[in-house]
Parts: structure tokens; C-alpha cells; sequence
């Protein structure tokens, strides 16, 4: 099974990615909560990347690769643009963005909340994302 897909840095690349991952993870036998949780923090992320990291830039590209270490899945999402930096990260009080009703702001949040460990990396100009989810 391919395990790996380039697309570039455009919007209407997300449902590609979400497509892409839903077909790699329906031949692990996972819940349909557990694999939309799976596939939603992979497409955050994805879409933070084409958004915020490389401006919608359809020259720029993301990778994503998917890996099944021991009883878990990874995914790993590569680009060339504008690093995240955790440092600056604050988390955001989600009860008070939905009080308010503030829309955004909150997709890291979520995705720490559903995946099992997120890394944020940077070597040079590559910048990488590293997604971990136990399945069994």
C-alpha cells in the first residue's frame, strides 16, 4: 500500500490528504471515531501548513508519510516553509473561544488532544511534523 503523497501548497489539496489517509488507515480495523479523530488532526495540520507556513503558494509542497511503528501509527508531514514555533505557542482557553464565539485558533489544541505525542522539528530549511497515535 503506498504510503506516502506529495501535493502542493493549495486548499483544495485537503481533501486529497484526508482522502489519502482515510484509505491508508481503513485497512487497520480502527473505530470510525477513532479514524475521523486521526484524519481530522492530520488535515489541521496539513491545512495550518498550506496556510500559515507557505501562504497557499501552489509552487511550495507538503509530504506526508504514514508509518506503523509498534501498535500505533505515524504520520509524518514535511514542507520547506515558514517553521512553527512552539516556543511562541500559547494554548488557547477553548471554553472562553466558544463562549465568545471566536472561530480559529484552536486546531494544535485539538490535535495534542487527540494524537498521542506531536513534535514540531526544523533541520536547516525542512520543517517537520510528527503525528503519533497508539491503535492497539
Amino acid at each position: 500500500m503506498n504510503n506516502s503523497i506529495r501535493v502542493s501548497c493549495t486548499k483544495k489539496n485537503l481533501k486529497l490528504i484526508r482522502d489519502f489517509v482515510t484509505k491508508y488507515l481503513q485497512g487497520l480495523a480502527l473505530s470510525d471515531v477513532l479514524m475521523n479523530q486521526i484524519v481530522l488532526a492530520v488535515d489541521e495540520i496539513c491545512a495550518n501548513l498550506i496556510i500559515h507556513a507557505n501562504n497557499e503558494d501552489p509552487s511550495k509542497y507538503i509530504y506526508l508519510t504514514i508509518t506503523e511503528p509498534k501498535d500505533a501509527v505515524q504520520f509524518e508531514i514535511t514542507d520547506n516553509g515558514v517553521a512553527f514555533s512552539t516556543h511562541d505557542y500559547k494554548e488557547p482557553d477553548i471554553l472562553e473561544h466558544v463562549r465568545v464565539g471566536k472561530k480559529g485558533g484552536v486546531g494544535i489544541a485539538l490535535v495534542r488532544r487527540i494524537m498521542d505525542k506531536v513534535e514540531f522539528t526544523t533541520k536547516g530549511d525542512a520543517n517537520s511534523c510528527l503525528l503519533y497515535k497508539k491503535i492497539k
